[in-house]
This record gives structure tokens, sequence and C-alpha cells, in this order.
């Protein structure tokens, strides 16, 4: 017999519940991300930040944090984050804001990418994000 893995939730939790197995990862990321700075999702597995900076996922990568697959939704993804994960091996990425070259960087390096809104970018210069990237 099939364990049901529903059985002590209210039924406002269950149709939450079979939603978010509905829906793809970006597509649940993308709908935390109101509660949140930043949202990662892979296959039912999520978790935020609220922070506005890449320590997080900086943290992480440092501790061996394996983000192979995942899907980002960011409020904010310009050049530095995209870098961050293209080198995480985020699968797709989401911004409601984008820089033009964030954007760019992840069409080059074959992730999935969109945004709400596309902006230019901002001063940072490729070299010295990369010294920063490599740290991580």
């Amino acid at each position: 017999m099939a364990e049901n893995k529903y059985n002590d939730l209210t039924i406002e939790e269950v149709i939450f519940k079979k939603e978010d197995e509905q829906k793809s990862d970006i597509g649940t990321a993308i709908d935390k991300l109101t509660y949140h700075y930043v949202v990662f999702c892979k296959d039912g597995e999520i978790f935020a930040d609220d922070g506005k900076d890449i320590n997080l996922i900086l943290g992480m990568m440092k501790d061996g944090y394996d983000f192979s697959g995942y899907s980002v939704a960011d409020k904010m993804v310009g050049k530095a984050a995209a870098m961050l994960f293209v080198k995480a091996g985020i699968k797709n990425v989401y911004g409601r804001v984008m820089s033009n070259a964030g954007f760019d960087y992840l069409m080059r390096h074959d992730v999935d990418a969109s945004y709400g809104t596309l902006v230019e970018e901002n001063s940072y210069d490729e070299s010295e994000l990369l010294s920063m990237i490599k740290q991580a």
C-alpha cells in the first residue's frame, strides 16, 4: 500500500503542497520570491535567503554544497551573481531585475535565463568578479 505523505497536513497545506509539486522548480522559486530575496529550488527542496548579497551561496559553495541542477529566482541578478550561478552549476535563473551583462553571461554559458525587467550593467570589471568567485 502506498504511503500517504499528506496525513498530518490540513486541507490548505495539502492543496499548497500539491500545487508546489506540480510546478517546475523555477516556477516554485519565483512564487517564493515574494517572501525572500533569493530562492533556490531543486526537486522540491527549497531554501531561501533574505540577504541582498551573494554571501549565502558563496559560503555554501565554500562548504562544498552542490548546486548542480538547481533553479534560482533572485530579486536582482547582475553579472557577479550570473558568474557565480554558472560556477555553481545552476541550470535556470530568473531575475526580477537582471542586468544585460548578467543575462548575456548566463546565455553564453547555456543557463536558461528569464527576467521581469532588463537593465544596464553595474560597474564591476569581469576580472574582479572572476577573482571573487574563484575564492568561493
